[in-house]
């Protein structure tokens, strides 16, 4: 077992804590290799595949403008190389460094696109073990999946870190205080991204850009039209990840903070909103994706990427003895 986490001393404002990690740390140093997967939409997603040809696979969800760049998503790769298993980053459509072919990008309620990609894994090493880890808005897009399928899911495990659980009132505490930077940060990476898009795919989208200074003014005039949703407020009821949480059958780790800068700490779900296979770790300190502890700012423990393998660890194990008759299963049931 892991020593449970303890926030540094010299970094326990939720800010330092989620600055830290992801904007000031060295990038932590994984090789991947990419693979292109054509959708049967006619667009594509890029997977970056740490080294090992062989082992469990998990599936790594990264967050809002996140990528296979991001430190925690290295982080986390490298972690689960060093476990003996196979990381996969699942590039969400236009976040892998070049744009996706197809007017619609993502958001945090597409679920269609990990559960074709589970799917082709499974296909592809039907004995193998698949887990998941979903951070921030991939997190929220994991744990709907997993309610929306229950026990039809094909995963041993999943964890979600700092995950909106309600849409809505996390676009509202990034518009207060210091979170107002993030959101800032955010918008500008968005309609970066957009305006190359727009470049190369021609976008239903007559509004100028520039003026969007709030996420819920992007996401009337951007996200929600471009993927069927009436507004923002439409968006937020439907893809909000709370209301599925019931819904899970796979034994599943939750970890949040109370301060996480980017929502306030109501949004996380009461114990009895939880089935009995999913594990609420909330910790009082952490930030967003943060997690810094240790006792030297030269040598800083990160809780993510130790608690989260020793917990998908523990799974794969427990189910070690399933895997054989599982994958029998399967082929009976493909061959039927």
């Amino acid at each position: 077992m892991i020593a449970p986490f303890t926030p540094a001393w010299w970094c326990r404002n939720p800010h330092l804590q989620t600055i830290l990690p992801n904007r000031l740390r060295p990038s932590p140093a994984v090789r991947l290799r990419r693979e292109r997967v054509e959708l049967p939409d006619g667009d594509f997603v890029d997977i970056d595949w740490t080294p090992r040809a062989t082992g469990p696979i998990v599936l790594l969800l990264h967050g809002l403008q996140g990528s296979s760049r991001s430190r925690y998503a290295r982080g986390l790769a490298r972690a689960f190389d060093r476990a003996g298993w196979r990381g996969a980053v699942i590039h969400f459509r236009g976040c892998s460094g070049e744009p996706n072919r197809l007017p619609r990008g993502y958001h945090s309620g597409e679920t269609g696109d990990i559960a074709y990609l589970a799917r082709l894994l499974k296909e592809r090493e039907p004995a193998t073990p698949l887990a998941a880890v979903g951070v921030s808005l991939g997190g929220n897009v994991l744990l709907k999946w997993l309610g929306e399928n229950g026990t039809a899911s094909p995963l041993a495990a999943a964890v979600a870190v700092s995950v909106p659980f309600l849409l809505d009132r996390a676009a509202d505490r990034l518009e207060t205080g210091f979170a107002r930077l993030y959101q800032w940060e955010l918008l500008y990476s968005l309609r970066r991204a957009l305006e190359v898009k727009r470049r190369a795919v021609p976008l239903p989208i007559a509004a100028d850009l520039g003026r969007f200074k709030r996420m819920r003014e992007f996401d009337d005039h951007v996200t929600a039209p471009l993927h069927g949703f009436r507004d923002s407020t439409h968006y937020y009821a439907e893809c909000s990840s709370r209301k599925f949480l019931a819904g899970i059958r796979v034994p599943t780790l939750l970890i949040q903070a109370q301060d996480d800068p980017f929502m306030s700490a109501d949004v996380i779900p009461r114990a009895h909103e939880l089935p009995a296979c999913v594990t609420l770790e909330v910790h009082p300190h952490g930030g967003h994706v943060g997690f810094v502890g240790g006792a030297w700012p030269w040598r800083p423990r990160y809780y993510l990427e130790e608690r989260v393998p020793d917990f998908i660890g523990a799974q794969l194990r427990r189910g070690e003895t399933s895997w054989p008759d599982r994958a029998a299963n399967q082929t009976a049931e493909q061959a039927g």
